[in-house]
């Protein structure tokens, strides 16, 4: 079995942040989809993806977030540049009192699913830490180090690889390949942990690192090569 496999081989860990550590699997459109709905803005899933992708190019393209940024205050600047979108393009006709209602309804709901999410993850992985160096690899943007602090998990990582520093994103391998420097071992004795099978497993299984896939409710419904990862697991603590 290859989990007996692993279990036996592995002496460290890569994880990814986003959508691992934080949205237990959830793609991060998908997650804010939902808090968009239980707050009752009243768009439909179409205009909000159109939203996403805009925030999410703008914010690729722009020094928006700061070093010093929270994942709250990462979150407050994602939501308004989709909301602005929304106004603007006709999506979503709200005067400003709506508008900042909604906002702050969205950024609340999503940060408290986060807390609730993190804290679990935390107690996962201070359990792996005792007994495993890991490394933080993710597509990010530049105030990874912040978020980790704000949520107590500085001081887990032996080291944290970033898109925004390093000047290049997962899928590109070489990111992993960082992990596995930093790490000091070899690819098949380190288990890379991820959500996204395009960003995390390919790539991570392609320089020759174990995989657990964190399979979560993705952006799209695509059918994926369920024998690559070595580990399917809907709950960090499937790792312990």
């Amino acid at each position: 079995m290859k989990e007996q496999a692993w279990r036996n081989d592995i002496r460290g860990f890569i994880f990814d942040f986003g959508g691992t550590i934080d949205t237990a699997g959830c793609h991060w459109g998908k997650f804010l989809w939902h808090a968009y709905q239980r707050q009752h803005v009243p768009v439909n899933e179409q205009q909000f993806r159109e939203a996403y992708v805009y925030g999410e190019r703008t914010l690729g393209n722009q020094p928006i977030i700061q070093p010093s940024f929270t994942l709250k205050k990462t979150i407050d600047a994602k939501i308004r540049l989709e909301m602005e979108y929304l106004c603007m393009n006709g999506k979503w006709n709200a005067d400003e009192e709506d508008f900042l209602q909604k906002h702050q309804a969205v950024v609340d709901d999503v940060y408290l699913h986060i807390q609730q999410i993190v804290s679990h993850s935390r107690n996962v992985l201070c359990k792996l830490h005792d007994d495993y160096p890991m490394v933080l690899v993710t597509n990010f943007y530049g105030n990874m180090n912040q978020v980790l602090k704000e949520f107590e998990l500085d001081g887990l990582f032996a080291e944290v690889i970033e898109s925004a520093v390093v000047k290049m994103r997962k899928p590109n391998p070489k990111l992993f390949s960082l992990g596995v420097n930093a790490l000091g071992m070899k690819p098949h004795e380190i288990m890379a942990v991820g959500d996204s099978f395009y960003k995390d497993i390919q790539p991570a299984h392609h320089i020759g690192c174990r995989t657990a896939w964190f399979k979560g409710e993705g952006w799209e419904e695509k059918v994926y090569d369920e024998r690559i990862p070595d580990l399917i697991i809907n709950d960090l603590e499937q790792l312990l």
